[in-house]
């Protein structure tokens, strides 16, 4: 007596959204929500971790999470679901993980004091005093 072997058929996962792409829903989501001093870092070759990093402030603790909120539900159109999402309970930093990209939501007072965007560009541009010193060298 022979029985039927059962198939189970298996789907691979839809690939991530090239960066690009991903970066962009996350531009249309901070700019549809109003999200104030949008910065984009690139930091690929800095860390592995990601390769954009996209710090935008919220004037309020709700807008702050409504942004967050809006940048998730943009990544889910693309059929991409966040890594992570950390804050959101107090909502004055809310972190958004895509992987490719992280999305930092933050509070001015919040933002000011982390410095997140002196972190990322140390080194990338000489300072004034240094361009300086090398013009008259040569």
């Amino acid at each position: 007596m022979t029985t039927a072997a059962q198939v189970i058929k298996t789907r691979l996962p839809n690939p991530p959204p090239p960066a690009d792409v991903l970066l962009q829903h996350v531009r249309n989501a901070v700019e549809e929500l109003k999200a104030k001093d949008v910065v984009e870092i690139d930091v690929r070759g800095k860390t592995s971790v990601t390769d954009h990093l996209v710090i935008a402030s919220g004037t309020s603790t709700r807008h702050v999470k409504s942004i967050a909120d809006e940048v998730v539900k943009h990544a889910k159109k693309l059929d991409c679901m966040p890594l992570g999402v950390e804050g959101e309970r107090e909502a004055e930093w809310v972190l958004v993980d895509l992987g490719d990209v992280v999305v930092h939501v933050m509070l001015p007072r919040v933002r000011e004091f982390y410095a997140l965007e002196r972190l990322w560009t140390v080194g990338d541009q000489p300072p004034e005093e240094e361009d300086a010193l090398i013009a008259g060298r040569e």
